[in-house]
């Protein structure tokens, strides 16, 4: 996805010294190279971390396209403020907090005005395959019934509000603690468990009304 060429030509240099507080000290040297605008560091951070950074912000935006150039921008934003990391959270909940700035930012226009040429479920199956756990072993007919409520659930959600569609892609999809979710939006943990509790039911009332 990335030239690292084009990566370091986006380097901060010159950041100073970072300060530390719970993340590893393998992870801490990673973004002082980084900072420092070593070239492999920053070539190993993307490898690290872009296919998390593509498919959140392709669950967000729904578009493969948007989703790749959302991905650039967010890595250039890493690499203009990682002098500004100080270890408070994982790197990948820090970086999860800019994907979802920048996909709140672009999804400002851009869903309005695209929102009938999203991927659709076939499409993203054709591009990245079916889940293995969906595959083996498993009937035709169970694997189409899976991808009917697939269709239903990814319908649905695409009708929440972004702050409720994001907080259920943390949780439900990427797997992510209410503490990292907090952060990654910027909230208390009590309105993080607020969100989840009203998109929820909101999820819940589109597949009942997708039913009738």
């Amino acid at each position: 996805m990335w030239e690292s060429r084009l990566v370091a030509e986006h380097l901060v240099k010159d950041a100073g010294a970072l300060g530390w507080s719970e993340v590893g000290s393998r992870e801490a040297a990673l973004v002082q190279r980084c900072a420092a605008g070593e070239e492999g560091a920053c070539a190993e951070l993307v490898a690290g971390h872009e296919r998390m950074v593509f498919h959140l912000a392709l669950h967000l935006l729904g578009d493969r396209d948007e989703a790749l150039d959302l991905s650039q921008e967010v890595f250039l934003r890493v690499f203009r403020t990682i002098h500004s990391f100080r270890g408070r959270s994982a790197l990948r909940t820090w970086i999860y907090r800019i994907v979802v700035n920048q996909a709140r930012n672009r999804q400002r226009w851009w869903r309005r005005r695209h929102r009938s040429e999203q991927v659709s479920l076939d499409q993203h199956l054709a591009e990245h395959g079916e889940p293995r756990q969906m595959t083996d072993g498993v009937s035709p007919e169970r694997v189409l019934a899976h991808k009917e409520l697939t269709t239903r659930l990814w319908t649905a959600l695409d009708t929440l509000p972004f702050d409720q569609r994001t907080v259920i892609v943390l949780r439900e999809i990427d797997g992510l603690g209410y503490d990292e979710i907090a952060f990654s939006l910027g909230v208390a943990v009590g309105t993080v468990k607020s969100r989840l509790t009203r998109a929820r039911q909101a999820l819940r009332q589109q597949l009942r009304e997708a039913r009738l």
